[in-house]
């Protein structure tokens, strides 16, 4: 693998024949490279896939083949991956339920669309993970035959599909009414008892970790609750009735879920495992009155997931705000705040929550500009990238703040070349400020050169334009195979250098694949 070739597959300033020439000796990086590229003409997408035909998956994806440049025997990934897209015709699935790969029939079954035979065929393929990935994606008649499958897989992947009746995800999720499972993935492979080691050693296991059978499937059937208790078209009433279940994957799982009675959700938020309140705290359906009570709650996690709710009260907000590590984020409540809000927080003795506000970027000028002469640096460093500061602004901001804010007002879109070099001189506490001047659009060369010292900096740096060339050929060779990348990368670098580079490293110039 050349990293300087895998960069220059990227590179949008490579002229178009040496793109012929970089696909005439691309391997599988260099042409997942070349793949990304937008300026690709038709003829070099299927020389490219002539080159590496492993890269025609992707270039399906991204809408570069059509069916006319796949041969379904020859390509049969490529055709199976535009068939996962919608496209193909019908006779392509036909052939691909009869090919020997299950994994290649397990790709078939969750592709949308698929003739009613082939679909027939999937179902009684003699591989259950096949017939489990049917499961998950057919349509609700084919789901009902399926919820009363002997394996307990299917029945998971049943219950994970949306489309599965209501009463039938119900009975799922209970059992009522279904014969019991007879088999398992556990049961299928070990002897019963059986509990999968967690931390197993066998490379070839493909066992979920703790995965158990006694004969019951207890670990399937487990897995095929939580699949019901996730899936939106169960029947609330039914969900309910696991608010008490002694696993907490399933009251955790529970908890997510939006159409819960208010009684349910009140008792989870006591439930004594932190993630299931954490879960309920984020619940977007979950009232003002239990955010109040989750609000003293000694977990970190669920005071903050408080504090993201769209509809958190704004005075329970401030007071979480107090106590909790938030993050430089636009919280929703805030995003959404009235003007007279605004000016509450704006006003408000707590740092903190002017610290919130100081995230929004549509604020009033007025306010906007106290917040950036505030007292605390949080609060500063909040509104610095606000692209509405003007020079002198940010300039004072690093004059009484020093190093708590350079990193911000170094990240401001209009921040003036002439600062960001200033910034890079400022001592010991720029590091951060560094890697944010490195991928700045206005950073000058004098500034770029001194963010090289930073190992991130330097990484962001290199593929910056306007770092000079005799700089970026040095860091072709740099120890860091990411700087070279992104050396090489870069649109700067001379049209000459290029082709040189291409001819030099090519495997056909027998120089190594490597270059580190």
């Amino acid at each position: 693998m050349s990293h300087v070739l895998c960069g220059l597959a990227a590179n949008s300033a490579l002229p178009a024949e040496l793109v012929d020439r970089l696909i005439t000796v691309a391997d599988a990086d260099t042409a997942a490279g070349l793949a990304g590229r937008e300026d690709l003409t038709r003829a070099q997408v299927r020389a490219l896939v002539t080159r590496v035909p492993e890269i025609a998956v992707r270039l399906v994806h991204e809408g570069r083949l059509t069916e006319a440049d796949i041969d379904p025997v020859a390509q049969p990934d490529a055709a199976l991956a535009l068939l996962g897209e919608g496209g193909g015709p019908p006779r392509w699935a036909r052939l691909l339920a009869k090919d020997p790969d299950r994994a290649r029939r397990e790709r078939l079954a969750a592709c949308p669309r698929l003739p009613a035979d082939v679909v027939e065929a999937l179902v009684a393929d003699v591989d259950v993970p096949v017939v489990a990935e049917v499961a998950s994606h057919a349509a609700r008649e084919v789901t009902a035959r399926l919820a009363a499958h002997p394996h307990a897989e299917v029945r998971r992947a049943v219950a994970a599909n949306g489309s599965t009746p209501p009463a039938l995800l119900a009975a799922l999720l209970t059992g009522a009414g279904l014969p019991a499972a007879r088999r398992c993935l556990v049961c299928d492979r070990e002897e019963v008892p059986f509990v999968h080691d967690r931390e197993c050693p066998r490379a070839d296991c493909e066992l979920p970790p703790g995965a158990s059978c006694d004969g019951s499937h207890e670990s399937t059937v487990l897995a095929v609750q939580e699949a019901a208790l996730r899936n939106p078209a169960t029947p609330a009433e039914a969900a309910a009735g696991f608010v008490d279940h002694p696993s907490a994957l399933a009251r955790w799982t529970l908890a997510a879920r939006t159409d819960l009675p208010p009684r349910v959700s009140e008792r989870l938020a006591a439930d004594p495992v932190p993630g299931v309140r954490e879960e309920v705290a984020a619940n977007p359906a979950v009232d003002g009155a239990l955010l109040r009570v989750l609000t003293g709650d000694p977990s970190h996690g669920v005071r903050r997931a408080v504090a993201h709710h769209p509809h958190v009260p704004l005075d329970v907000l401030v007071r979480v705000a107090g106590n909790t590590r938030i993050g430089p984020t636009l919280l929703p409540r805030i995003a959404v705040a009235s003007p007279a809000e605004v000016e509450e927080l704006a006003r408000a003795s707590d740092p903190a929550a002017r610290m919130l506000l100081a995230q929004r970027r549509d604020l009033p000028a007025r306010i906007r500009d106290a917040l950036a002469t505030d007292a605390d640096a949080k609060v500063v460093k909040s509104v610095a990238t606000d692209p509405g500061l003007s020079e002198g602004q940010l300039r004072a901001m690093v004059d009484r703040h020093g190093s708590r804010v350079v990193a911000k007002v170094a990240a401001n879109p209009g921040a003036p070349a002439a600062l960001l070099e200033e910034i890079t001189r400022h001592g010991h506490a720029a590091r951060k400020a560094l890697r944010e001047v490195a991928r700045h659009p206005r950073a000058t060369a004098t500034a770029l050169r001194a963010c090289l010292v930073d190992e991130e900096g330097r990484r962001r740096a290199a593929g910056h334009p306007a770092l000079p060339p005799p700089v970026l050929l040095e860091l072709l060779d740099d120890a860091d195979w990411q700087v070279v990348e992104a050396a090489a990368g870069n649109p700067s670098l001379p049209r000459a250098v290029m082709g040189d580079l291409i001819n030099r490293l090519s495997p056909e110039a027998g120089s190594p694949l490597t270059h580190s």
